[in-house]
């Protein structure tokens, strides 16, 4: 098709120029983003993965909990969906769960988990099933499950207290 010369309505020149100015907008928008960082995530020999949520004020002052003292913790425990299935506050309240460090009175990642913690600080654990509710899971007679068995458990916990036991 011949063109009819610089009265065209449309010049190579145009459309050159016009494309090149998109290109550039794109490749400029194209550059790579400064991501933000996400927190570290820390490994224990037993298959926990946890992330500081919150370190203590003065962690060199912090206190460490020992196997038999009585810890004193808030959590809210979700299942990998995201579903919470167990909490110890609800809006408006905070209740912190007692227990003796050690004890069956948690599932044993809890229990490991607090023991690698300090006073004040806040961790999101992933719990694998091994050291949650196994096999079994939280199930109810009718079959019907709060916790179905095999489940990774995510659990977000803070250390509040711990204290040594009565004699």
């Amino acid at each position: 098709m011949k063109s009819d010369g610089p009265s065209s309505s449309v010049s190579r020149r145009t459309i050159l120029s016009s494309g090149a100015a998109a290109l550039a907008t794109c490749s400029v928008m194209a550059l790579p983003q400064k991501a933000l960082a996400g927190p570290e995530i820390y490994n224990l020999p037993s298959g926990i993965k946890y992330a500081n949520l919150k370190m203590p004020d003065n962690p060199k002052k912090a206190v460490v909990p020992q196997q038999g003292d009585i810890v004193a913790i808030e959590f809210t425990g979700y299942l990998s969906n995201g579903q919470i299935f167990d909490r110890t506050h609800a809006e408006g309240t905070k209740n912190a769960l007692l227990f003796k460090l050690g004890s069956t009175a948690v599932i044993p990642g809890l229990n490991e988990m607090v023991a690698n913690m300090v006073v004040g600080q806040k961790v999101q654990a992933i719990i694998p099933p091994s050291l949650a509710f196994g096999d079994e899971g939280i199930c109810l007679e009718n079959g019907e499950c709060l916790v179905k068995p095999g489940s990774t458990l995510v659990y977000d916990v803070t250390l509040k207290k711990s204290s040594i036991p009565p004699p």
